[in-house]
């Protein structure tokens, strides 16, 4: 009995590092993807969160506007179940409300203003029209921009929502962003939590996933670290400032995607571009749109 389950696991275990191993490489073979290797992501951080207020519609519309591939989209779940565009896990930071998003309803959530906190601390860059600026649900954003946009989502502190999966693939499958008849790559989801993402990847192996990663000190990871990622994700999402050429090129050189965070200076993305990323997340996408441009000449 033992012998028969070790065998079915390895069965298993290969088998979804074949379909994972076929999954990169058809995305790699194709030019028109926005997940081949050769074209390098701007993906919006929060948006064009350098100009305007993060995870708001105007901040998701300059980002396009800018050129930006992706907008980023960071996930919390309020207390009636509803997926909403924050950062944070509490309200204070970017709204005049306080306390954890876990502990008020969407409609509480919705009477905050989510645009003055950017006019007082960035006064050089306020705008009348960010004052009273409201949380957008997912969904809110999903109908304003459509199929005609890309999306990165990011699954924030997952642990402390359970059923956020489900809810993110139920969300964008309603609005046919991913499953049959979607164009491949529309959406990412990123998270720093590997339990979250081996979740959607079990509920729908063709999304694309990221692996986020954080590193206090110089960036190392193993080639075991390495092929366990690959079991599940495409790519990983480092912070930029812990890693150097030679981690880029042992990323790459196994077939994965890299995207480091939040790189905001020209000479960063210029050093990065250098070292073979495949996209970064900025707050300026403008700027990293010229610098892949110049890049590319």
């Amino acid at each position: 009995m033992k012998k028969i389950m070790k065998t079915t696991l390895i069965a298993a275990s290969v088998a979804i590092i074949g379909t994972v191993a076929s999954f990169n490489q058809s995305y790699a073979k194709s030019s028109q993807s926005l997940l081949n290797p050769n074209h390098i992501l701007d993906i919006s951080h929060r948006g064009a969160s350098g100009y305007a207020p993060e995870h708001t519609i105007p901040s998701y519309k300059l980002a396009k506007k800018q050129k930006g591939d992706y907008i980023e989209i960071d996930l919390q779940m309020t207390k009636d179940g509803k997926l909403i565009a924050m950062h944070d896990e509490t309200l204070d930071r970017t709204t005049n409300g306080t306390g954890m998003v876990k502990d008020h309803t969407l409609s509480e959530i919705k009477k905050l203003d989510a645009g003055s906190w950017f006019n007082k601390k960035y006064p050089e860059k306020a705008n009348p029209d960010y004052a009273g600026l409201k949380v957008p649900t997912l969904e809110d954003i999903i109908h304003t921009f459509g199929r005609s946009t890309n999306y990165y989502i990011e699954t924030k502190s997952p642990e402390v929502y359970p059923g956020m999966e489900e809810k993110l693939l139920n969300i964008l499958k309603k609005n046919k962003l991913i499953g049959p008849g979607s164009k491949s790559g529309k959406v990412i989801i990123e998270s720093f939590s590997k339990p979250s993402l081996m979740k959607i990847h079990a509920m729908d192996a063709d999304i694309p996933l990221i692996q986020l990663l954080s590193y206090s000190q110089k960036a190392k990871i193993s080639q075991k670290e390495i092929n366990d990622i690959k079991k599940y994700a495409v790519g990983v999402g480092p912070n930029y400032e812990a890693i150097d050429r030679d981690y880029v090129q042992k990323i790459r050189h196994n077939g994965l995607l890299i995207h480091p965070y939040t790189v905001n200076r020209k000479e960063d993305m210029k050093k990065l571009l250098d070292w073979g990323v495949t996209g970064m997340f900025t707050n300026y996408p403008d700027v990293l749109h010229h610098v892949i441009k110049d890049h590319a000449k």
